[in-house]
């Protein structure tokens, strides 16, 4: 294998482990809402929050956002070359 194509499966494997990481983070969190009790319309109940999710602030997801920006770096430059 060329030395060029490792770095771009390098690249990928971190893009990929960004977003794994990211979606993991979330779930670990626990449930993202509680469910909703039937209103007087007899709507069933939702998973939707009722306020903004604090979990996916880009704050607590640096490590997963540097790992693709990485990933998206290698694989860009060895593209350049």
């Amino acid at each position: 294998m060329q030395s060029g194509m490792v770095l771009i499966w390098i690249g990928a494997l971190l893009i990929v482990a960004g977003i794994v990481l990211a979606a993991g983070q979330v779930l670990w969190k626990g449930r993202l809402s509680e469910p909703h009790r039937m209103g007087p319309t007899g709507s069933g109940t939702t998973l939707e929050p009722r306020e903004r999710v604090r979990a996916l602030h880009p704050k607590h997801h640096w490590p997963s956002i540097l790992l693709v920006a990485l990933g998206i770096i290698l694989m860009l430059a060895e593209t350049a070359i």
